[in-house]
């Protein structure tokens, strides 16, 4: 057996055949009855030409159809693609055809959207349409996604896998079109599906070792928040689906769903993105008339945004035994290492969290050189060994991100960060927004720290601005708390208690609510458009 994540997938139906898979918006399925479904899809796609190294789209909320394309795209060695749902026409035309999509994969609800490419993709051979109660007429050729289902057989007949199939991961990043990027699945186990134990840094050896893992773990239960068109909670499902868990699902973040969901499934562990996430949920607890049982609760884990202090603290005030962990990475990299956050340890350093560094991660120079711990020396983040392939169809920007240095490839996606003296590594931001003001490089996530730490402020999103004497200067767009009006002195005057003058926002803009991407991540465009608006890209 190999390392290929449906070959992993299909040992832990057979460990926990079972055992509770799956809970989606009211959809219930066992490890044997996902296996059974998927099966049933991936001949269906194999009786329609999908084949291996084939890429098919899935664009769709978060449902148990979407985790069963999943495994039915792996199983037949084709590469499921991960298609945005908040993306405009323009975005989904320059994925459908970046990404060679051979099928597709989709939720009634956008329909308007398939038919109005259907031309630009000639390549697309076959769609299938996922019933929904949108009421939207369903695009001309598609199937059924059920009758697609019940065509197929439900025996798993497939043939050999292989280390080397692939797995590519569509990131948005911060700037510019979608980048795919291409991973072995054997390295992608490693970097992102739990083949490196997080704690300990042991390497699996073997494919039995995660069903071991998963019998000693019991069948802990996990609700990850985010879309699973994020890289995210991609990961949180497939890499709880090796070791036996079940997985709770939401199509649409809500609050207060969550505290129910955690109530009545008696979720163990919840998976946010930082405080567009976190903030929500906490206030939710605060205002809820009784307290949900949160007695199964036990571990909240956040990545790819900031997570702020005080809203930490805030979750500790209603689980004071919580565990919280803050890890760092990217899709270029996987798992760049993690933090273990406890009661009073709450504050950070830089933008982003100080954590301990994962197997092969470090900081590197501008000139590509390892920098020593505690040089206070700004690099980027970097690492090698577990690391993708390039980005798909992109030899230009696989280059810059990709590089050899001494006969070792590394990922250096953008993301900077000092060493520390211990070597934990403190991560400061992401390059391509960070602001350049009078030649001192300010780092937006933490300015938005600071600002939201404002009593008045809810949620912030800190761009660069173009300033005639200094380059560019600190904007902050700010959703205050309802009732209150904060403006841009008492912005001023709170952050120069919490970081140094040079890097306060000198412009402030009020919006009754601060744009996001599902995942949580800030929309920059539409942050310059706000404070920008003469030079925001069309």
């Amino acid at each position: 057996m190999t390392f290929n994540l449906a070959d992993l997938f299909e040992n832990a139906v057979d460990a926990f055949a079972d055992r509770a898979y799956l809970v989606a918006e009211g959809k219930r399925s066992t490890y044997l009855e996902m296996e059974a479904r998927a099966n049933r899809l991936a001949h269906h796609l194999q009786a329609h030409g999908i084949g291996p190294g084939d890429h098919v789209g899935i664009y769709a909320l978060n449902s148990v159809e979407w985790v069963e394309s999943l495994w039915a795209i792996f199983k037949l060695r084709a590469v499921f693609i991960n298609i945005n749902y908040r993306y405009v026409e323009e975005e989904l035309a320059y994925i459908f055809d970046n990404a060679d999509l051979a099928a597709l994969i989709y939720d009634q609800r956008y329909s308007q959207s398939v038919a109005a490419l259907r031309d630009q993709v000639p390549g697309l051979k076959h769609r299938i349409c996922i019933q929904d109660e949108s009421g939207v007429t369903a695009a001309v050729g598609a199937v059924d996604y059920e009758v697609a289902m019940a065509s197929g057989s439900p025996v798993r007949d497939f043939g050999p896998r292989s280390d080397d199939d692939l797995y590519i991961l569509y990131t948005g990043g911060t700037t510019g079109m979608p980048k795919g990027v291409v991973w072995r699945h054997v390295d992608v186990f490693y970097a992102l599906g739990g083949g490196i134990d997080a704690h300990t840094g042991e390497r699996a050896e073997k494919p039995d070792e995660m069903v071991e893992r998963g019998e000693a773990e019991g069948g802990q239960v996990f609700l990850p928040i985010a879309p699973l068109m994020h890289g995210a909670t991609q990961w949180a499902v497939m890499s709880g689906s090796f070791v036996g868990r079940t997985l709770v699902l939401m199509a649409k973040f809500d609050p207060d769903q969550v505290w129910r969901l955690v109530a009545d499934e008696k979720v163990n562990g919840i998976m946010i993105t930082g405080d567009a996430m976190g903030r929500p949920m906490v206030e939710a607890l605060d205002r809820a008339a009784s307290k949900p049982d949160l007695a199964s609760w036990a571990l909240l884990v956040s990545s790819a945004a900031v997570f702020s202090p005080t809203v930490k603290d805030r979750f500790f005030e209603h689980k004071e035994n919580l565990i919280i962990i803050d890890s760092i990475g990217s899709s270029e990299t996987g798992n760049n290492g993690m933090a273990i956050i406890t009661k009073g340890n709450t504050l950070m350093r830089g933008g982003g969290p100080t954590v301990k560094a994962g197997p092969g991660t470090l900081v590197l120079d501008e000139n590509l050189k390892p920098l020593s711990p505690g040089s206070g020396v700004v690099g980027k983040v970097a690492r090698c060994g577990d690391i993708p392939l390039e980005y798909y169809n992109d030899p230009a920007k696989s280059a810059e991100t990709f590089v050899t240095i001494d006969g070792a490839r590394y990922a250096v996606p953008g993301d900077f960060a000092q060493i520390e003296s211990d070597g934990t590594i403190t991560l400061l931001g992401r390059g391509s927004v960070s602001i350049n003001s009078g030649g001192e490089k300010i780092y937006p996530e933490e300015v938005e720290q600071a600002v939201k730490d404002h009593p008045d402020v809810y949620d912030c999103v800190v761009i660069g601005v173009p300033d005639e004497k200094f380059g560019s200067r600190v904007a902050a767009i700010v959703e205050p708390r309802q009732g209150r009006s904060p403006d841009l002195d008492g912005i001023q005057a709170h952050c120069r208690t919490k970081i140094a003058g040079y890097k306060i926002p000198r412009q402030l803009h009020i919006v009754d609510q601060v744009e996001r991407a599902p995942s949580g991540k800030p929309d920059y465009r539409w942050a310059k458009s706000v404070a920008d608006p003469d030079r925001a890209a069309p």
